[in-house]
This record gives C-alpha cells, sequence and structure tokens, in this order.
C-alpha cells in the first residue's frame, strides 16, 4: 500500500510502499485481544496476599465460655466473622502468566499495524530528529505531525534529543522499535514511524520464510 512520506514540519515530501506481509495482514481481533491480556497478566507481580485465622496476630483463646450465656457458640476472635478477624478465601501470591506461542505473537503485532494502517493512525517521516531536548521544540515537532492526538514516537536507535524533549509530554511516549508490544501500539491515537523504523520492523516482523 502507498503511504504518503513527511518531513518533520509535516509536509509531504514523497509516498512509499509498505510491505504488505506486514502492514496488509489479516486483521484478527481476537488474537489481538488475547495478545493484549497476555502481555497485561504477564506484568502482574501477583504478591498480593491476606491473612488466614491461623496467621492474624491475635490470641487463640476461647472468647466465652461454651454454655450458659445465651449467645452463639464462639472460639478465638480471629474467626473472619469478626472485625479484625481472619480473611476467608483472600487472595494469596500466584503467578497469572500466560503462554502464546511465537508465531502467535508475530501474527498479533502484525495484526495490531494493519489496523492501525487501515485506520489511518499510522503516521511515516522520513526521519525522527530534532536540534534540541526542549520539551516545546517536541511540542511542536508532534503537532506538525498529529496536531492534539496523543502519540507514540517509535525510534530505530538511541536518539537522545527526542527521548528527552518527549518524557516530559503527558500525552506521548516514545518506544524503540524491537520493543514494540500490543498495549503501547493501541493506548495512542497515532504511531510516528521513521522510515529507518520501518526497516527494523520489516527484518523482525516480516513473514519467515
Amino acid at each position: 500500500m502507498q503511504v504518503p512520506v513527511l518531513d518533520i514540519n509535516g509536509k509531504q515530501i514523497k509516498t512509499i510502499e509498505l510491505p504488505a506481509d506486514i502492514f496488509e495482514a489479516k486483521i484478527n481481533v481476537g488474537l489481538m485481544h488475547q495478545a493484549y491480556v497476555r502481555q497485561m497478566a504477564n506484568a502482574r507481580l501477583g504478591l498480593h496476599s491476606t491473612k488466614t485465622r491461623a496467621e492474624n496476630n491475635r490470641t487463640k483463646a476461647k472468647w466465652y465460655r461454651q454454655k450458659g450465656t445465651g449467645r452463639a457458640r464462639h472460639g478465638s476472635k480471629s474467626a473472619p466473622i469478626f472485625v479484625g478477624g481472619g480473611i476467608a478465601h483472600g487472595p494469596k501470591p500466584r503467578k497469572y502468566t500466560k503462554e502464546l506461542p511465537r508465531q502467535m505473537r508475530r501474527a498479533a503485532i502484525r495484526s495490531v499495524l494493519s489496523a492501525l494502517l487501515r485506520d489511518q493512525q499510522l503516521v511515516v517521516v522520513d526521519q525522527f530528529s530534532v536540534s534540541s531536548p526542549k520539551t516545546k521544540e517536541m511540542q511542536q515537532t508532534l503537532y506538525n505531525l498529529v496536531g492534539e492526538h496523543s502519540a507514540l514516537v517509535v525510534l530505530a536507535n538511541k536518539n537522545e534529543n527526542a527521548e528527552r524533549g518527549i518524557s516530559n509530554l503527558p500525552n506521548a511516549r516514545y518506544l524503540r522499535v524491537n520493543y514494540l508490544n500490543m498495549r503501547d501500539l493501541l493506548q495512542y491515537d497515532k504511531v510516528i514511524l521513521p522510515l529507518d523504523a520501518i526497516e527494523v520492523i520489516q527484518n523482525l516482523w516480516g513473514k519467515e520464510r
């Protein structure tokens, strides 16, 4: 598919043909959702923990005698029905990690890139470079490219000026191209792709032969 290539000021300078096996792949919404859920689940630490009545640091003595009071039978105050007692069936530390085959993960990335292109959310630039790390200059650059939309800037290599300029903007983020993932690609209104980043994408996520 032919797409326009912009300069850093937002002016079209040429068009290029994006690789069809990556940017015109079958859009599998179910697979994209599965990959997204896997990523978010794998990011969970699973350190939550509650104390049972056995682990609660309270006296284990019987609260009052068994018979003769007219009240219900109770043991210690650490029972779950009392304030300050243990938690019945509460969460314990566990792993939330999910597995997904490599080919499915690669297909999910191709699917989301194709969906972004279809929905006109990809902005291709010849190169993404700014003269200084000033936030004001970066804000103007992003406005020239995407207007008021939030943006994910994909960088092929280390770019200190761009990285420092973007880091203070609340609605923009930079990401190295080899760390592309479902969450970041779906989180922003626009994804800015320099030409050198597209070359890396083609090498990493192109169809294996």
